[in-house]
């Protein structure tokens, strides 16, 4: 569903959005709900909920099956 709002922006923006319009051939309003649409996009990514999930490079499974001579040894530090 599409909402109609009303806009208060600087002419100078708005003059550049204008002209990225005229550019792309479309019209100014296309413009504007992609911006917004972009915009909220980013907005509801940046609220995600994060999760410590990441990888070091060098995990523990592949440092054993490198010293699989001494296979604990990683754990005491050494």
């Amino acid at each position: 569903m599409t909402a109609r709002t009303t806009l208060s922006a600087d002419e100078d923006d708005l003059e550049t959005l204008r002209a990225e319009a005229r550019r792309r051939g479309i019209s100014l309003a296309t413009l504007l709900r992609e911006v917004v649409a972009r915009e909220a996009a980013n907005l509801r990514a940046q609220r995600r909920p994060r999760f410590g999930i990441g990888r070091s490079g060098v995990g523990a499974a592949r440092i054993a099956s490198e010293r699989e001579d001494e296979p604990f040894e990683f754990l005491r530090g050494g």
